[in-house]
């Protein structure tokens, strides 16, 4: 009888001290936290750094393009030739926290039809492929700011930002240009 009575209190002490009981899932004192940005160059400063391009994509924005800040930014299309571009990263989503996506994009063009797009997708494992934007021609010639987010899960994710640019020659130029795109936790 003695060492149950020693035994619960011991268990007592232990909530006291502690603040409550230990049931159930716990986050890890290692965890990182829900807070920050992911991506290691939103702004092309550096480059491709970071990211999967071309080898035109990135540009030095000059006074009558400049970047939206600092003085790079990526440029998807823009040559009036039949062809498509892809600009991706890739980062990992820790169990447990939202991720939001924003990103500034300006168009410009000549084209008289709308057959030029850049379609913006944000892919996370166990989530269907999702385009969270699809641009044309008609986008805006100033920065312009989009956001998408994603829920929790209990399982360390990896999310993907992919810039997919298409153009057809023949009906004018238009380009896509990108900058400052983020990964916030929280």
């Amino acid at each position: 009888m003695r060492a149950l009575v020693t035994a619960a209190s011991a268990a007592a002490v232990l909530v006291l001290a502690t603040g409550s009981a230990s049931y159930g899932h716990q986050q890890r004192a290692d965890a990182p936290p829900c807070a920050g940005q992911l991506i290691t160059n939103p702004s092309f400063e550096r480059g491709t750094t970071g990211w999967t391009a071309g080898p035109r994509m990135v540009v030095l924005g000059d006074q009558a393009r400049p970047a939206h800040t600092g003085r790079a930014y990526a440029s998807l299309a823009g040559l009036d030739i039949t062809r498509t571009e892809v600009l991706r990263t890739d980062v990992t989503l820790p169990a447990g926290c939202k991720l939001t996506l924003r990103l500034w994009v300006r168009t410009t063009t000549t084209e008289t039809t709308r057959r030029d797009y850049l379609n913006v997708s944000l892919n996370v494992t166990g989530v269907p492929p999702k385009t969270y934007f699809a641009l044309s021609g008609d986008g805006s010639p100033q920065w312009h700011q989009y956001t998408g987010s994603t829920g929790t899960a209990a399982t360390d994710r990896t999310a993907t930002v992919i810039f997919f640019a298409s153009e057809v020659a023949g009906d004018g130029v238009t380009a896509f240009d990108v900058d400052d795109v983020t990964f916030t936790l929280s």
